[in-house]
């Protein structure tokens, strides 16, 4: 059977349990809204339980599950956060709220929230506002919530969301209607612009600037000018500045004077552009004044990369990294108003591919290192608060003392998408070799999207996919037949399940142990931490929701795991609840979890494993949650669940769901999955893993004999069924009792 997760019943019945909680910590580093690689399949196979058929045999062949993949993919997308469900889950959770605010509050609210980074919880308050709307039948009401909507779906990257509402708002008649005509047109025209349509942009920009009220007029100005100059029609841009006059709002107008030099470098006057960008180096006005700064060298770079001067654009993107550390955590909804959807990643690209270009290739690593999972570094390390903006600087892990940790069989292999090419660094004891796969960025997300829709959708043609990659991605590498691998992903490498690319006719996990890391600084320090966890398991299975939600598979994997654990604690039906996770896990060597799982579109934190009812309500776990609970003595955690690998990709090219959480908690490994997972396999996969740990095989070595137990059988040798699980963190933990 296959473990299918949540339907937007689910999210319904949970609110039923809790409103949303002030009290846990925001990481404020999330909510980066960067045009973020949301693959859809993946994204959308995770909640069709309700609405789409919930099992499918193992003994089921490729094109049964291409058919199953697609009901779920089509009940996915009809079923969450449309306007029905939205308005659903405002009712309940307007019903929960012990001060009630009326409808035009809640649209306040969720603007408000919107533009703190606070998306999911933003779009509860609108959902609140769409409730009450359909109450009192208020179509200014019902207008002004489809447009906050849009907003918050389109700063959190969700752009057709947010299209679909814009256009829902301009189709509700409204008192002032330049109200909402205005900014869902916008909204329309921030869409394309992030798509690359800018002529479509430049008509959705004229025709809310024709529907805008004084106020909102600059800004939707502000978003043409950007928009023609990506659009290169830089005569009519620069027609159009000369009538705008500099916001007062201190940080619109460090946008606005970027926006200036922008245009001088569109129009090839880069000594111009880096003369006023030059100037902006020294901009001091407002709080954020550090990040204009740093755009601000970027731009210098840029200018001196358009003059031919590679040396000097390096050294200008090393100023710029110089406060990147500082400025990174904070999202900036200034950039949205003015049509710049500025991506920190950027400046990260230009210098690793200058450092590339001009023969630094050690520098050119530390950069990349640079740019990965800065909060989780400093969570993994220290256990430090994520609840505000981290000001420490970071030092890399250095080659020397990554390459003093690795064991001669052992490989990093880095990998750094950049626009033109991706960049790959194999690293071991005694080496380092660097090259340049002339893969584009945009050719790379074809590529990884279109294997891993031949392989969830159990297509035939994934296996041609998975020479075609690996051929592409690990074959230039050189990599010696059975090293140990460790791969660090960039960008949309995160959803490529390595192990499944094929290399002369074998799969890699044919020929090597395979495992992922965050970043090289987070895979040296696990590495050097105590690698032996107590043979101690805590574990959960079938959580008892309702009928149509049994997992017996589940109970039956647990059951037969804890035969090989003497010391263990289960968790089964009723008695596996979010309050006996809380209590029991952080005194786990070994934390196992078979359950349903959702991953969350709009924030990742609120990513949720379906956990048994309490009190008469539905129960999740989000992973926000996890953040709170002590799990620096967890060695392993393994989610035997649907896409619990999934999340998003940040700025800082984290991939920010359960794999941050659990290991921000303290967890030094991590088994999680890309894409719903088969009952039958994961029982073969699971049992076999863990008996390969009991017979004290590392943790790398007995993910390999696991997926190469299920591969082996006939019926499973789909990529679908081996390949979902990724093993994330420290590859060399062990089970065994203390020396």
């Amino acid at each position: 059977m296959q473990r299918c997760r949540t339907s937007a019943r689910s999210r319904f019945l949970f609110l039923h349990e809790q409103a949303p909680s002030p009290s846990w910590r925001r990481l404020q580093s999330l909510a980066s809204p960067t045009t973020f690689l949301l693959l859809a399949l993946a994204l959308a196979l995770a909640a069709a339980l309700v609405t789409a058929p919930r099992t499918v045999h193992a003994q089921t062949q490729a094109p049964d599950a291409e058919a199953a993949a697609s009901r779920q993919e089509k009940a996915r997308l009809a079923d969450a956060d449309t306007v029905f469900a939205l308005t659903q889950d405002g009712a309940i959770l307007y019903s929960q709220d012990a001060i009630k605010l009326s409808g035009y509050q809640y649209c306040s609210q969720a603007v408000a929230l919107a533009e703190a980074g606070d998306f999911r919880q933003s779009v509860r308050a609108a959902s609140k506002a769409l409730h009450l709307a359909n109450t009192t039948r208020d179509p200014t009401l019902v207008a002004y919530a489809n447009r906050d909507l849009a907003i918050v779906y389109s700063y959190s990257g969700q752009l057709e969301k947010a299209e679909e509402f814009a256009r829902e708002a301009i189709r509700h008649e409204a008192k002032d209607p330049k109200l909402v005509v205005g900014p869902a047109y916008k909204v329309v025209g921030d869409v394309q612009t992030r798509r690359g349509d800018y002529a479509g942009a430049v008509l959705s920009y004229d025709t809310a600037l024709a529907n805008s009220s004084p106020r909102y007029t600059p800004l939707v100005q502000a978003s043409l000018v950007n928009a023609l100059i990506e659009s290169g029609n830089t005569e009519r841009a620069r027609q159009l500045l000369s009538t705008m006059e500099t916001p007062k709002d201190a940080s619109l107008a460090a946008q606005f004077e970027r926006t200036k030099a922008r245009l001088l470098l569109a129009e090839n006057k880069p000594a111009e552009a880096r003369d006023a960008f030059t100037k902006l180096t020294t901009y001091k006005a407002g709080a954020d004044a550090q990040y204009t700064r740093m755009w601000a060298w970027d731009g210098v770079a840029r200018s001196d990369i358009a003059l031919g001067d590679k040396q000097a654009a390096a050294q200008a993107s090393t100023r710029a990294l110089q406060d990147v550390d500082v400025v990174r955590a904070k999202f900036r909804s200034e950039e949205f108003k003015m049509g710049l959807f500025s991506d920190l990643q950027a400046v990260f690209d230009r210098a690793v591919g200058l450092y590339s270009d001009t023969g630094n290739a050690g520098q050119a690593l530390e950069v990349s290192e640079r740019s990965r999972s800065r909060a989780l570094l400093d969570a993994v390390r220290g256990r430090a608060a994520l609840g505000g903006v981290e000001t420490a600087s970071v030092n890399s892990a250095g080659l020397a003392t990554l390459q003093g940790v690795l064991k001669s069989d052992e490989r990093v292999v880095q990998f750094h998408s950049l626009p033109d090419r991706l960049q790959v660094w194999v690293v071991g004891p005694n080496e380092i070799r660097t090259s340049a796969i002339p893969i584009k960025r945009d050719e790379l997300v074809e590529l990884v999207e279109g294997f891993r829709n031949s392989v969830v959708r159990g297509r035939r043609n994934a296996i041609a996919n998975a020479d075609k990659l690996g051929a592409a991605l690990i074959g230039p590498l050189g990599i010696a037949p059975g090293q140990r691998l460790v791969f660090i992903p960039h960008g949309p490498l995160h959803y490529l399940p390595f192990q499944a690319l094929r290399v002369d006719g074998r799969y890699l996990i044919e020929t090597h142990p395979v495992s992922v890391a965050p970043s090289m600084t987070i895979a040296t320090q696990l590495a050097q931490r105590g690698s032996r966890a107590t043979p101690q398991l805590v574990a959960f299975g079938n959580p008892r929701i309702e009928e149509k939600y049994d997992l017996p598979g589940a109970e039956v994997e647990v059951k037969q795991l804890a035969q090989l654990f003497p010391r263990n604690n289960l968790y089964l039906g009723t008695a596996a609840t979010k309050t006996q996770f809380r209590e029991a896990v952080n005194r786990a060597p070994i934390v196992h979890v078979a359950a349903h799982a959702e991953a969350d579109q709009v924030d990742p934190l609120y990513s949720r494993i379906l956990l048994a009812n309490e009190n008469g309500k539905q129960n999740f776990l989000e992973a926000h949650e996890i953040l709170d609970i002590p799990m620096r003595g967890t060695a392993l955690v393994t989610l035997s669940a649907c896409e619990s690998g999934l999340g998003r990709i940040a700025k800082g090219d984290e991939v920010l769901g359960f794999t941050r959480s659990f290991l921000s908690a303290g967890t030094s490994a991590l088994i999680a999955s890309l894409w719903p997972v088969s009952d039958d396999a994961t029982e073969v996969l699971m049992s076999t893993v863990y008996s390969e740990l009991a017979k004290g095989n590392d943790v790398q070595r007995a993910m390999q004999a696991g997926q190469l137990a299920v591969l082996k059988q006939p019926k499973l040798a789909h990529p679908f069924f081996w390949a979902p699980f990724n093993l994330i963190g420290n590859w060399r933990m062990t089970v065994g009792s203390p020396a």
